[in-house]
């Protein structure tokens, strides 16, 4: 059986990436610059107003009293100045408006009588360059904007499209397939047979495929039946370049998941991790039409599954589009309480976090099972317990896997 480092070190050994696609701006939230994005213009194009005010030039003011000067026009935003200004005058000009020849300084509307005809009076010395904006003073024309290997956060998409991209190169999100497996199992909004549990597997994994940079690809819910099984997964398969199933790859009597693998011809990498919670995990690959796809088995038990895919499926998925952070954050905390678990395997254990004036310190969600879904909902983080560690104490340092930063507005102090 596999260290959790064996088993992520195999499937990041393999991984493919993803083809280079154009991809509109607005829709490229999240993805990866696949190539650098050389700017074709100056930002800003010319010398322009960080105020509303008066363009003037800045000897011509008085630093020990008033000075009155002559108005000679005025220069609004989307407009650009045919004037100069010349000695002893100023022009009326809006934020972000075009610098008139002949100005070198803007002086504040609130430092003026606020007169933008006939004269002004002007109230404050000025210094020349004051409240301009150079050309190129953000990003200069030749110059790389954005560095391939960007996440486009909105404002990395903000300045692409002030650089008037509107597609840019990215790596394609991968196709996430998506079976939960399981007579037990009832799609939510349907009527619920005695015995029966509503799926909850597909939604959670669809999330988590979202927030890798994936697009999933939810294909319901699969009967414990081998035909079905490989019929589904066969299909699955020809869809998508990532296969996620949960459930049936542990030990049952019904578990026909690494069966209907090992039909269609799947080269079966391992399966079980020496970890807690998640230890039944199936990874393999297949080729179809000369793609090979990579094939996750998660475990059925719904938090089993969340912590499985966070440490394998996430980093890979991630991977594949050349994301710059595939793992999950990792923090220090103060243990508040008592930490105990000796199965011998690495822990993962659900926790809470609380600011306090020494740093963070961490205590349980509470009851630890693999089916306690609402532990995962409530934790901000997974408490790191190695294989040869059994006990923490309160008050020792631990390490917290962050899942993410939802901790930050309920922190206290």
């Amino acid at each position: 059986m596999l260290s959790v480092q064996e088993a992520s070190e195999q499937i990041l050994s393999i991984v493919p990436k993803m083809p280079v696609v154009q991809v509109s701006i607005d829709k490229a939230d999240g993805m990866v610059l696949a190539k650098d994005l050389i700017s074709p213009i100056n930002i800003p194009p010319w010398d322009n107003s960080a105020m509303d005010g008066f363009a003037l030039r800045a000897e011509d003011l008085n630093a020990e009293s008033d000075t009155t000067l002559r108005i000679v026009g005025m220069v609004a935003a989307g407009t650009f100045p045919d004037f100069t200004v010349p000695k002893g005058c100023a022009s009326g000009i809006m934020t972000g408006a075009p610098m008139p020849k002949g100005a070198n300084a803007v002086v504040m509307v609130e430092e003026s009588n606020g007169s933008y005809t006939g004269e002004v009076v002007i109230t404050a010395a000025a210094k020349q360059g004051q409240n301009i904006r150079k050309q190129g003073g953000d990003v200069t024309a030749g110059a790389v904007a954005l560095a391939a290997g960007t996440v486009l956060t909105p404002a990395a998409i903000g300045m692409a499209a002030s650089l008037g991209f509107a597609k840019v190169p990215v790596y394609r999100r991968p196709v996430v397939a998506i079976l939960a497996t399981g007579d037990e199992l009832a799609a939510p909004g349907t009527p619920i047979k005695l015995g029966q549990i509503y799926a909850s597997n597909n939604v959670v994994l669809a999330g988590m495929v979202r927030e890798a940079g994936g697009e999933a690809l939810d294909l319901g819910i699969v009967p414990d039946n081998l035909e079905a099984s490989v019929a589904a997964i066969d299909s699955a398969i020809s869809q998508a370049d990532v296969l996620l199933t949960s459930g049936g790859v542990s030990m049952g009597e019904f578990d026909f998941v690494k069966a209907s693998f090992e039909k269609l011809g799947a080269k079966q990498a391992f399966w079980k991790v020496w970890m807690k919670p998640g230890k039944p995990l199936s990874f393999g690959r297949v080729v179809r039409d000369g793609r090979e796809v990579a094939l996750f088995g998660l475990p059925g038990n719904p938090v089993s599954c969340a912590v499985n895919f966070l440490q394998f499926t996430r980093p890979f998925l991630r991977t594949m589009v050349q994301h710059p952070r595939p793992h999950l954050p990792v923090v220090n905390a103060t243990a508040s309480e008592k930490f105990y678990d000796r199965s011998g395997r690495a822990k993962f254990i659900r926790v809470i976090l609380t600011q306090t004036d020494a740093g963070w310190v961490v205590s349980k969600t509470g009851a630890q099972g693999s089916g306690i879904l609402s532990s995962m909902v409530v934790a901000h983080g997974l408490l790191l317990m190695p294989t040869d560690v059994n006990t923490y104490e309160a008050g020792d340092r631990v390490k917290v896997q962050l899942l993410s930063t939802a901790f930050l507005e309920r922190a206290t102090r």
